[in-house]
């Protein structure tokens, strides 16, 4: 399964946007060499790798020390860590871009529902570990979608997903399943219900997930997400 060319098109248009450049920087990816954002009042460093284009945003000096990373380094968040030290590099994140543009087939779960309200996310964080709940900030979310057992007095929250709108654009996705409830297809079924309605609206549903999460991957490959590239960053010192 591949993205159209179209969506890839509006996709790098908006991360060209995103990171500063002309809108169709990252659409010219014929001379395969890296671009590179110079911003001396840059508080962060940023490695992205997008439909096989290369792109390093930062202050000069670490533009200069990137050149001679290859992709592989700069993508470990290790690698940017490590040559931003004397800056107070500190990370923030090492993660893999998935995208979709095709609506996914359903079929209804018996005895779960979903749910639109706020409140509902909030208690499905509850349930989940700090660690999951800060990756995925569901309640946070502009909207949200929460898979509720509702055979039960009170409605318990299973799993929820939900997205924010990024450069008018992108929908950026995130999902959280309750422990108990884990990999029984459920976060991928929810993420699902979320990706229609992101379409439905005229945007590009996107998915970050950390490189080293393995379950968020498989779950977003599951949801009819395909990878695309990575995004690595640090923050740096004033």
């Amino acid at each position: 399964m591949n993205l159209d060319s179209g969506t890839i098109a509006i996709i790098q248009l908006a991360w060209s946007r995103h990171l500063g450049l002309a809108d169709n920087a990252l659409a010219e990816t014929g001379t395969g060499e890296r671009i590179y954002r110079v911003n001396e009042q840059a508080e962060t460093a940023c490695f992205l790798r997008l439909f096989g284009t290369e792109v390093f945003s930062g202050p000069e000096w670490a533009a200069d020390r990137a050149r001679s990373q290859s992709a592989a380094e700069l993508t470990r968040d290790s690698g940017l860590i490590k040559m931003s030290m004397e800056h107070g590099g500190r990370v923030l994140g090492a993660e893999q871009l998935f995208f979709a543009d095709a609506f996914p087939s359903m079929v209804p779960l018996e005895d779960l529902a979903v749910a639109y309200e706020p409140d509902l996310a909030a208690a499905l964080e509850r349930l989940c570990p700090p660690d999951d709940v800060a990756e995925a900030s569901l309640a946070g979310k502009e909207e949200v979608f929460v898979l509720v057992d509702d055979s039960l007095d009170t409605p318990r929250p299973v799993a929820g997903a939900g997205y924010s709108v990024t450069d008018g654009i992108l929908a950026d996705m995130s999902v959280l399943t309750a422990p108990g409830h884990r990999l029984q297809g459920l976060g991928s079924y929810i993420s699902a219900v979320a990706l229609e309605d992101a379409m439905a609206g005229g945007l590009i549903p996107q998915w970050r997930a950390r490189l080293d999460n393995i379950g968020a991957a498989r779950t977003a490959v599951g949801s009819g997400f395909i990878p695309a590239g990575s995004r690595t960053s640090v923050a740096l010192s004033a």
